[in-house]
């Protein structure tokens, strides 16, 4: 199948800027078949699971024909859940960057609903939201669909079993019946099918078909990880493995170039490979790969096309695929000519699914695999270290080297010692051992007391606690139980975390956003918080607390800052 390449497309400006900012080049499958489909303004059946780039697949199109002009609801997003509403909306609100007046909106239950009602009164384009809240601001008239243009069903089958299926068929009752409809899901049961027939005209069924593509006969593993604890991973892993010649692949360009940079800090020799780079470039990364200049190559799929480098004995996929397929590609470039090949895929919890497909469709057992701890590095660095020095005698020795040695043997100093010495110039120091929680999150314990962080982001960013607790979720792996009182200000925002997990939170939600807006998050220092602490939440209130009027308005008023919970939950 012809892949979309999103550089070379006819898609608007705005959209391809945002979707560079985001790193993409290339469309996924579903995005290549639906994104031209719903331009043309056909009405789509999508089967597709999580995770294969359904959000950008209707949401491109969608955005494109919104008009930031026009005040009114233009497109609805149905999601069965609260978390993945929040996704849709966030991903929609990158999308759209460039495209200025676009309101995008999300509503779900346990939100209160005042908020909403604020929101969708000022005006929105877009609303992203859960059927029972829909249903909710229809009832009372805060949400009107009669100028409705697009209209999407996301994973229709989980809302179906979620027991969603009266309020869709009530909701798409009240519509316009002009309108285009886009409905995805990753199975099509018969009531599913029986709303197509009812509600869509002419459907275009889009179905990925793939190729029957077989896996080398490889050693594959998986390690499951969180995404702050890729790069260390993945350090210890290439430490371990003793590689010669690695290849690590990512989604994006954006993630290319930080992970790049990030193996130079850290001592490693890696270069990077992706589509913003020219021929000329491509060749010269290429060439000094082949010739071992370097031992890390990192790059997107688009630019991995066409490489055949013999010596490559690690495929590391740093991000899991987007598509079984490309998967089958990339763990292809190693065990080239006869020789052994290894590949190890880091996955989420929330990627597990899509791991389970692409055994299924490769026809292979990927294993799990531990990921080492700083005692195995230190083992393996030594063994290493004591193959190359027998190598070296297999070989034969220089005489320079021979009288260089005769001369440290010359003194009073014990040969042992001297050899101890010359080992410890080569292999430095003992690695110091990691803690016992390194890489997990004992949610059953408060993991060594809480500390307080800083976000640049408050009111006028039009932040909530959904917003922030999604954001730290999905960005750094962290249960959103694990996360303490949050209190939002004018310009910034106050949140408890663990504290053993507070350095790694702050680097990796400085590599992102929330709604839009760099966090640039630190340490609170001590008395920071504007105001005095919050009242503490009555029985049964949820304990992500909002703060109401912001320090500006304390110093002006005196009303305290803080009003009765206000949560995501």
């Amino acid at each position: 199948m012809h892949k979309l390449l999103f550089s070379t497309s006819d898609l608007p400006e705005e959209i391809k800027k945002a979707l560079a900012d985001m790193g993409f080049e290339e469309a996924t499958p579903i995005q290549s078949l639906a994104i031209p489909a719903a331009r043309q303004g056909r009405d789509i059946i999508g089967q597709a699971q999580t995770g294969t780039g359904k959000t950008a697949a209707f949401g491109i199109p969608l955005l494109e024909k919104v008009d930031g002009l026009q005040r009114h609801t233009q497109a609805l997003v149905l999601c069965p859940t609260r978390e993945l509403a929040i996704q849709v909306a966030e991903e929609f609100k990158r999308l759209a960057a460039h495209k200025r007046k676009i309101g995008i909106i999300p509503v779900y239950g346990g939100q209160p609903i005042e908020r909403q009602l604020m929101a969708l009164k000022k005006g929105a384009q877009v609303v992203v939201g859960t059927p029972g809240r829909v249903m909710d601001h229809l009832q009372r008239g805060t949400l009107k669909l009669d100028r409705l243009q697009t209209l999407v069903l996301d994973e229709a089958d989980e809302m179906l079993d979620m027991g969603f299926i009266d309020d869709i068929e009530t909701i798409l009752k009240t519509v316009p019946a002009e309108r285009q409809t886009l409905l995805f899901a990753a199975t099509m049961p018969g009531p599913i099918l029986a709303i197509t027939r009812r509600y869509q005209k002419d459907p275009q069924l889009l179905s990925v078909v793939h190729e029957q593509l077989t896996v080398p006969s490889i050693e594959q593993a998986y390690v499951e990880v969180r995404e702050q604890q890729k790069l260390e991973a993945l350090s210890r892993l290439i430490d371990t493995l003793n590689t010669e010649l690695s290849l690590v692949f990512c989604n994006t360009k954006k993630r290319v170039d930080e992970v790049v940079a990030a193996l130079n800090t850290r001592g490693y020799q890696a270069e990077g490979l992706h589509g913003d780079l020219n021929q000329a470039q491509r060749d010269r990364v290429m060439n000094h790969f082949r010739k071992n200049d370097f031992d890390i190559l990192v790059a997107t799929d688009v630019a991995a096309r066409g490489i055949d480098v013999s010596g490559i004995d690690v495929v590391f996929n740093y991000d899991l695929p987007w598509d079984e397929e490309d998967y089958v590609h990339r763990v292809g470039r190693t065990a080239r000519a006869g020789k052994s090949g290894r590949a190890v895929t880091f996955v989420s919890s929330r990627d597990m699914r899509k791991l389970r497909d692409i055994q299924r469709f490769t026809g292979t057992r990927i294993h799990r695999q531990q990921i080492p701890t700083l005692r195995d590095v230190e083992t393996s660095r030594q063994e290493a270290f004591i193959e190359k020095v027998n190598r070296i005698l297999e070989g034969g020795l220089q005489e320079r080297h021979l009288a260089l040695a005769e001369r440290l043997l010359s003194g009073d100093t014990p040969s042992l010692e001297v050899t101890a010495a010359l080992v410890g110039l080569l292999v430095g120091p003992e690695v110091p051992q990691p803690a016992e929680s390194e890489f997990s999150y004992r949610e059953s314990e408060d993991d060594g007391g809480r500390v307080t962080v800083v976000a640049a982001v408050g009111r006028q960013h039009k932040v909530s606690p959904g917003d922030i607790v999604g954001a730290i979720t999905g960005e750094t792996g962290l249960p959103g139980k694990a996360i303490g009182a949050i209190r939002i200000f004018e310009r910034q925002s106050f949140i408890d975390v663990p504290a053993s997990q507070a350095r790694a939170l702050i680097e990796t939600m400085n590599r992102s956003r929330i709604r839009n807006a760099a966090p640039e998050m630190r340490l609170a220092e001590p008395g920071e918080m504007p105001g005095e602490p919050p009242r503490r939440p009555k029985h049964g209130a949820a304990k992500h607390e909002y703060a109401g009027p912001g320090e500006k308005d304390f110093k002006k008023t005196g009303k305290k800052p803080f009003r009765k919970g206000y949560s995501h939950k």
